[in-house]
């Protein structure tokens, strides 16, 4: 058992919340440092005494942190919690062995060799709908093959991005407050971050989550080859960003890294991601910024509506659209980093 005095504690009065609230104040206080594998290993039972708080570590919690983590799977016709037919434990291996069925429409979801295919369609042979562009071009196993092999790296040359490395440190600060929760990386493509993530072992679940089929495939060929990788709580997901196959208010973080562009509609993702955050709940994203000289060329914000409509990509000509994308949809704390075209931003749903 450790213990942690505090000479007074402002949320004595809230430990009927989560004890996931507490996590970023436990970390800290008194200068004791509690390892993010702690919050993944351990339940965490809080006890307050008029001088003394303290954090008990209880045996055998694992079972009830999975039965809570797959409470946040939710139908994406319903969005009410799916029913877990599967392997208890959340990992890479097990999720795809898994069936889920949704208690309101009855419909069944299944794993995908190596996913989760939560797709509004999931399970449907014939039909198909029309996707812009943009999204039928990460589905090409070329594409994906060459992501992590030349594609990615050249946002580096002319988009000022500064790498994987150096945006997951960048980003950190901006999930400090949600440390030890559940993170999305929404479109992760390849699974780059989706493997930041998962090492870095500073949240209890990792999603990776795609529309791209072959992306998902790609991503998991390279977890697989990940020696110093965690399987356990970590999953692949396939999903619709505009119909996120999750409950209300159920995610402690979203990361969108280099995506916003490539949504057929951006709003409709943001919105989204603002319904499934916990109130406080962090959404971090990387895009790039068309502007200086650019801005003034003449009709170009007429042109680019034409070449979205075709293409499914989107150019933002100045910051203030992306402010006004989040915070019309519902986040607020709007703030970004700039290097060159490359744009940071992060905002957080309202407690």
């Amino acid at each position: 058992m450790a213990t942690v005095t505090a000479g007074s504690l402002a949320l004595a009065s809230r430990l009927s919340r989560s004890t996931s609230a507490f996590k970023p104040f436990l970390s800290s206080v008194n200068n004791m440092v509690v390892s993010p594998s702690f919050y993944r290993k351990f339940g965490a039972k809080l006890r307050a005494s008029s001088s003394t708080a303290r954090v008990e570590a209880t045996p055998g919690a694992d079972l009830n942190e999975n039965e809570a983590k797959k409470k946040t799977l939710a139908c994406p016709i319903c969005y009410d919690p799916l029913i877990w037919n599967g392997d208890p434990v959340f990992s890479v291996d097990s999720t795809p062995r898994s069936i889920l069925k949704c208690s309101i429409c009855k419909k069944v979801y299944s794993g995908n060799e190596n996913h989760l295919d939560l797709t509004v369609t999931s399970g449907s042979k014939k039909y198909g709908e029309y996707r812009p562009a943009s999204s039928e071009l990460f589905r090409l196993p070329l594409v994906s093959f060459l992501y992590e092999r030349g594609w990615r790296q050249a946002f580096s040359i002319w988009g000022g991005f500064p790498g994987p490395e150096r945006e997951f440190e960048l980003m950190r600060d901006y999930l400090k407050p949600v440390i030890g929760g559940t993170i999305i990386d929404a479109s992760c493509g390849s699974g780059m971050f989706t493997r930041l993530f998962a090492k870095s072992g500073l949240f209890s679940l990792v999603v990776a989550l795609d529309f791209s089929e072959s992306m998902l495939k790609q991503s998991y060929d390279y977890i697989k080859q990940e020696e110093n990788i965690s399987k356990e709580n970590l999953i692949l997901v396939r999903a619709d960003i505009a119909r996120l196959p999750f409950a209300s208010s159920s995610i402690d973080a979203v990361h969108a890294g280099a995506a916003l562009h490539c949504w057929p509609s951006p709003s409709a993702g943001v919105a989204e991601i603002s319904r499934i955050l916990r109130p406080g709940g962090v959404f971090v994203a990387t895009t790039y910024i068309v502007d200086g000289l650019y801005s003034y060329i003449p009709f170009l914000s007429p042109i680019r509506q034409n070449i979205a409509q075709f293409s499914g990509s989107h150019l933002y000509l100045s910051e203030r659209e992306l402010r006004e994308l989040f915070t019309t949809c519902g986040l607020v704390d709007y703030t970004c980093i700039r290097n060159g075209r490359f744009v940071m931003m992060s905002a957080r749903k309202p407690e």
